[in-house]
């Protein structure tokens, strides 16, 4: 990796910046955009006072957006008069639902920095996190949100910190991850652009990830936030409850990771469900294979398919038009606007690389932690840490996170790459691709399959079918089969540093 503020050797991928972006010494920006996300959601209201903005399908509650403004401001008021100051961080642990968005929305209003906090967490993770972000206040249910006299003391200054997100910790402590108003509101313009949505064009949008999640938050929420649409938030993800707030609350945006429309699609009622007035699909976070891409097109066959890749530290990155989703079903897509991508590494020259990313939706830095921040920032690019592949037309293709890359014998074997060709075995519902120490090779190939349900998957099958659709050395040597599904981290990524240590080998099978 290159030292700070040094530009990495690297080549550029070709992108397009389209209207309404103008170029810095920095690099690409929008124009137009609201100052603050406090300023979008003043004009919002302004604009359609009386449209639906949250539907929290645990409670019942409906909030049009003037009383979700109306709430945030007394939410605002109350941290005020709990001794909360602009800047302050305010931690948010609450669950999926309408109290989460005035949470978030009060600490904005307040001046303050709402820093979303992962439910799933024990308490010494949490007080971690709290512990690190210095929280004034953590916002729980255990007690009810603060009230007080109205306050909007939102900070209309772009660069001024908006939110931090904390990451998933997999190769080590969870880092906060700070967005400025500029950064957030980019990639809220991003996603609205990738899905082809009028500026002020309502949606009416499903949310079944955690909140507490950049995809959730940052994809979801705030675009609707933009154009005066509606989230409809579930607690979480239970495939009766989605496919019954498809049909009752008029859904017409999906987002999710494959797994979830897996479940649907398999789902005894699905068949009878009028899916017509779902214009848009949106996947990622995992590989999905063509076949899953076809039967999600027959499925939803009003609707446009939108796969894309973003990371916490930049949420919206690339996007793969709908002409593309079965024939490049391996790749997620093209830069977004304002979105400038760069290879590094070995094998530039033959389109592989470590990704590197620069654009307006890229977050500040690390809180506290100046050294990771000016490694993963060198020279203004983010370093993603994901190795990729770039096709002549600009698409990128993701072969691994660079720690998952498994060296067999000195052979590079790209785990998502053998995860695509094993997830097209019949019998195969879920895989994940991890390396297994060996004494001789350093790594072998291990891969941890979960069968459809009624299907049996002997170990020795699914090799000799590999064999068909890989290399030799690519091909696995340990295969663990078993009937729970993939261990996810909140973002809905496999988690393989569990599968690592937890997962029971056996002998070699080759």
């Amino acid at each position: 990796m290159t030292g700070p503020g040094v530009p990495a050797p690297s080549i550029p991928v070709p992108g397009v910046t389209g209207e309404g972006v103008v170029a810095t010494p920095e690099g690409l920006r929008f124009t137009g955009l609201a100052p603050s996300l406090g300023a979008l959601v003043r004009a919002t209201v302004d604009r359609t006072p009386r449209a639906e903005a949250v539907v929290d399908l645990a409670s019942g509650r409906r909030l049009d957006y003037t009383h979700l403004w109306d709430a945030a401001t007394r939410v605002a008021g109350g941290l005020a008069e709990a001794g909360v100051a602009p800047g302050d961080r305010v931690a948010i642990r609450l669950p999926n639902g309408a109290e989460w968005c005035l949470a978030f929305l009060g600490a904005t209003l307040a001046g303050a920095v709402p820093v979303p906090v992962n439910t799933r967490l024990a308490t010494p993770e949490v007080d971690y996190i709290v512990k690190d972000c210095g929280a004034a206040l953590t916002l729980d249910d255990t007690a009810p949100l603060p009230e007080g006299r109205p306050v909007d003391r939102a900070d209309d200054d772009p660069e001024a910190l908006a939110t931090m997100f904390y990451t998933s910790g997999t190769t080590g402590r969870p880092k906060g991850a700070m967005l400025s108003h500029r950064a957030l509101l980019s990639a809220a313009e991003q996603c609205r652009r990738e899905l082809r949505l009028g500026p002020a064009e309502p949606t009416r949008n499903l949310v079944a990830a955690p909140l507490f999640h950049i995809l959730a938050c940052g994809m979801q929420w705030i675009p609707a936030l933009a154009a005066g649409g509606a989230v409809v938030i579930m607690p979480a993800f239970e495939v009766d409850g989605w496919l019954r707030a498809i049909r009752d609350e008029r859904i017409d945006i999906l987002n999710g990771v494959p797994a979830m429309y897996w479940h649907a699609l398999r789902h005894p009622d699905f068949s009878a469900l009028d899916v017509s007035r779902v214009r848009l699909l949106s996947y990622g976070a995992a590989p999905t294979p063509p076949a899953q891409v076809r039967a999600l097109i027959e499925a939803f066959p009003a609707a446009r398919l939108a796969p894309g890749y973003g990371l916490t530290e930049a949420a919206c990155v690339t996007g793969l038009d709908h002409a593309d989703v079965v024939t490049h079903a391996d790749s997620v897509g093209t830069a977004v606007p304002a979105t400038e991508l760069r290879l590094l590494g070995p094998e530039t020259g033959q389109g592989v690389g470590q990704l590197l990313v620069r654009g307006p939706q890229l977050m500040s830095g690390y809180w506290g932690r100046p050294d990771a921040t000016a490694g993963t920032l060198a020279g203004g690019w983010l370093h993603t840490g994901d190795l990729v592949r770039v096709d002549p037309a600009g698409r990128v293709h993701i072969l691994d996170r660079r720690t998952d890359m498994i060296n067999r014998g000195g052979e590079n074997v790209y785990s998502v790459e053998v995860e695509r060709a094993l997830a097209g075995h019949p019998a195969v519902a879920e895989v994940a691709v991890v390396g297994v120490p060996d004494a001789m090779m350093g790594q072998k190939v291990g891969a941890v399959v979960v069968p459809r349900p009624g299907k049996v998957l002997e170990p020795a099958d699914l090799v000799a079918y590999a064999r068909g659709v890989l290399a030799d050395f690519k091909v696995p040597q340990y295969v663990a089969v078993r009937a729970d599904p993939l261990p996810r981290n909140p973002g809905g990524k496999v988690d393989k540093a569990v599968l690592r240590s937890g997962t029971a080998w056996g002998p070699a099978l080759r």
